[in-house]
């Protein structure tokens, strides 16, 4: 046999034999027994834990909670502490509420002791205006703590009254700042009127969505709603206490700065609200403030107010609360008929305008003195009135006869 054949073989022998085992040192430590420590917790054990929810309104809730446990355990605290007293404005000091008829008019007493405005003045209501009186003393009965009084959407009837008063008192001063302030503020509302902001002619936005929705395209769009209810208020405006006065839109199709009314109008209607007695230009500027619209407050003040009972038309429909409402939120209620409604935030926000302009409503009218009966007719008269009615009854019968 050859050297390489011999070195081959030995070489494939090799490669066949297994190789030895590999040694592995492991380490470890000494095993010791647990120690137990004494149990000190009261009370039973905590339960076992629970994987948190991923959904939003439970979180929402289970943090609202966590709050609210929060502020008790403050108020906990703060009771525990001494020499520490509840403040007087968290609780309501008066029992009983009731009017009073006193020499020039009204109070509301809350015990014994009359409302005041707030330049500490006695609130005073007109004997005119008895039924508001008693709808200002139902809003102080209502309430759970002098703190609520502070804030004028709890007593908006009240604040009125007090904005009037201090208007009245002040004109009989000779000082007319007051209603300068207000009308120099109502004006502003004209140039930016809710009413007279009109949508562009063709809103894509909208109908894209209605057509991704599969919905038919809407037959009026917002700008035609818009304009109903604007040339509808003016229209009656300008029929009745602007006569001739041409308002037209602020914010119309795709202009961005809004357009100016003109001098001769800002002049009639300027003139117009310095003439308004106290308890109208109070309860106007409410309703202004309340709608965004000075056409909106005034046509709801000249619908209601017992000044003007000589231009109400009384055989057709009234402009009442939810009218005034509705056209002071036009725009809004389009979006949120769209996109949906935000909660606690568009419904808190409907149910409070219609509670300013409700007090609007009411602030301005007056009790009508009752009608006054007519006389019954003598005896004598009312025979005659009878026997003539029978005689032109005879005679149409006797025509038709003869026909």
């Amino acid at each position: 046999m050859s050297k390489p054949a011999v070195e081959s073989l030995c070489l494939r022998v090799l490669r066949s034999r297994p190789s030895p085992p590999q040694r592995r040192c492991i380490s470890h430590t000494r095993s010791a027994l647990a120690t137990a420590l004494p149990i000190t917790a009261a009370g039973p054990p905590p339960g076992p834990p629970e994987p948190a929810t991923s959904h939003y309104g439970s979180r929402v809730d289970q943090m609202r909670k966590k709050a609210a446990q929060i502020q008790q355990a403050k108020d906990i605290r703060a009771s525990q502490q001494p020499g520490n007293k509840a403040s007087p404005l968290r609780r309501r000091f008066w029992k009983d509420v009731h009017v009073q008829e006193v020499e020039n008019g009204y109070q509301i007493m809350l015990d014994s002791r009359p409302v005041r405005t707030p330049t500490k003045q006695i609130l005073v209501v007109p004997k005119t205006k008895a039924h508001l009186a008693h709808a200002i003393a139902i809003e102080w009965d209502l309430l759970t703590s002098a703190q609520q009084a502070l804030k004028n959407h709890r007593i908006p009837m009240t604040s009125i009254v007090s904005r009037a008063q201090d208007i009245a008192g002040a004109e009989a001063n000779g000082d007319t700042k007051i209603r300068q302030d207000i009308l120099r503020t109502l004006m502003r509302y004209l140039s930016t009127d809710t009413l007279l902001c009109w949508a562009p002619n063709s809103n894509s936005a909208d109908t894209r969505l209605e057509m991704e929705r599969g919905r038919e395209q809407p037959a009026h769009n917002l700008r035609d709603v818009q304009k109903d209810a604007a040339e509808a208020i003016i229209s009656y405006l300008n029929t009745t206490i602007w006569p001739g006065v041409d308002i037209v839109p602020v914010l119309d199709g795709d202009i961005i700065m809004p357009s100016k009314q003109s001098d001769v109008t800002n002049s009639i209607i300027s003139g117009w609200i310095t003439g308004l007695p106290a308890y109208e230009l109070a309860a106007l500027e409410r309703a202004v403030l309340a709608s965004k619209s000075l056409l909106v407050g005034t046509r709801l003040l000249i619908e209601w107010s017992e000044e003007f009972r000589d231009v109400q038309r009384v055989t057709e429909r009234r402009f009442g609360i939810e009218e005034a409402a509705l056209a002071s939120t036009i725009e809004v209620r389009w979006q949120t008929g769209m996109w949906g409604e935000v909660e606690d935030s568009h419904d808190v926000d409907n149910e409070d305008v219609r509670r300013q302009l409700g007090a609007t409503v009411l602030v301005p009218r007056t009790a009508r003195p009752p009608p006054v009966p007519h006389p019954p007719l003598p005896r004598e008269i009312h025979r005659a009135e009878v026997e003539a009615v029978d005689v032109r009854r005879d005679d149409g019968e006797q025509e038709q006869d003869a026909v």
